[in-house]
């Protein structure tokens, strides 16, 4: 049995509202803590007094996300991939160790099935261990191109299996399916979180997302290239509000066991992303059309009224907000000359 210490607080969350916290101190596990989802999330449940064991294989995470956590002396750092075991006692984990831009999850298909399944297996055998609560990172790809719009969590999708995003959509459909099993099989407490297109500083500068490729091309003056004619729709949430929405997930009685989707119910196109990035650069850049991908999907938008009810939880920042703050984490990186190299 693990030790647990049972300390208060008072903090003050993003907005400045002070929050008391009667909690112990949990020994949690982010896999894939060293990507920019999992270093903001290592950063915050380090914040509300919790011990952190971060993992990663560095494949698309880097030890400049999480070097400022190092010297602290209740964050562990593990170089390991998530495709082998690793024995620790644990309270929670959260499961977000896979690469998730296409061109780094398209590279290596087959890794990226294996990261997802035996990743999925892996941790699943850890929490049952240690009798801890997991939540899985799973993602608005297992809804494909959507014929229903905004998505709720109870339509299952519209997948092609055979397509160059597969590895991705059918690895993460996959690990829920896991996930439930083990809830099902052996009473695991189990949280999904379908997370929809996050945004913020310490997005890795060549992951090929949306928002990271036009604040890159913007700043360094480059053509912004926008694939098919950009009426496609997406949502983007900034990062800050995500990583409160896991925690809350993670926070819910064991009978919730989601999914829960996670993203801004606030859509835009492709097309006005691009001039409102434009815009808030001030860049001279110009816009060039490319051919749609394959599979591309035509619509994102959340339906969140689930979390809303089950976490009391939406999202608080503005995309102007969250924008500038991600630009001028790319105006510092490229000022150092920072090419998202490990």
């Amino acid at each position: 049995m693990s030790l647990r210490i049972y300390l208060f607080f008072k903090f003050y969350d993003k907005g400045g509202y002070c929050i008391d916290y009667g909690v112990g101190m949990s020994r949690i596990l982010v896999t894939g803590g060293a990507g920019f989802l999992g270093s903001h999330l290592c950063e915050r449940l380090l914040e509300v007094g919790h011990e952190v064991c971060c993992t990663d294989n560095f494949y698309t995470g880097t030890r400049r996300n999480i070097s400022h956590l190092l010297s602290n002396p209740y964050f562990d750092l593990i170089r390991h991939d998530v495709q082998l075991p690793l024995h620790l006692e644990i309270d929670e984990i959260y499961n977000l160790a896979c690469p998730a831009s296409p061109i780094h999850y398209q590279l290596n298909p087959i890794q990226t099935l294996k990261t997802n399944i035996n990743g999925a297996i892996n941790m699943l055998g850890l929490a049952k261990c240690n009798k801890a609560k997991i939540v899985q990172a799973s993602s608005s790809e297992v809804y494909g191109d959507p014929e229903v719009h905004p998505q709720p969590e109870s339509y299952w999708g519209k997948v092609n299996p055979a397509c160059i995003r597969s590895c991705y959509i059918e690895g993460k459909r996959c690990a829920e399916t896991l996930f439930f099993s083990y809830y099902h099989q052996h009473g695991l407490q189990i949280k999904i979180a379908r997370i929809f297109n996050t945004y913020g500083p310490r997005m890795h500068p060549n992951d090929g997302r949306v928002i990271s490729n036009f604040i890159v091309q913007a700043l360094k003056g480059d053509d912004i290239t926008i694939y098919g004619v950009g009426e496609q729709t997406r949502s983007f949430c900034y990062v800050d509000d995500l990583i409160e929405g896991l925690i809350g997930l993670m926070g819910t009685p064991a009978g919730i066991t989601g999914p829960v989707n996670l993203g801004s119910p606030c859509e835009i196109s492709i097309g006005q992303l691009a001039e409102r990035i434009l815009a808030l650069t001030g860049s001279s850049s110009k816009l060039v059309y490319l051919p749609l991908p394959q599979d591309d999907p035509q619509q994102r938008q959340p339906e969140i009224s689930r979390a809303r009810a089950l976490l009391n939880w939406q999202p608080k920042v503005m995309l102007n907000n969250g924008l500038r703050k991600t630009i001028n984490y790319f105006e510092h990186l490229l000022s150092k000359g920072g090419d998202g190299n490990v």
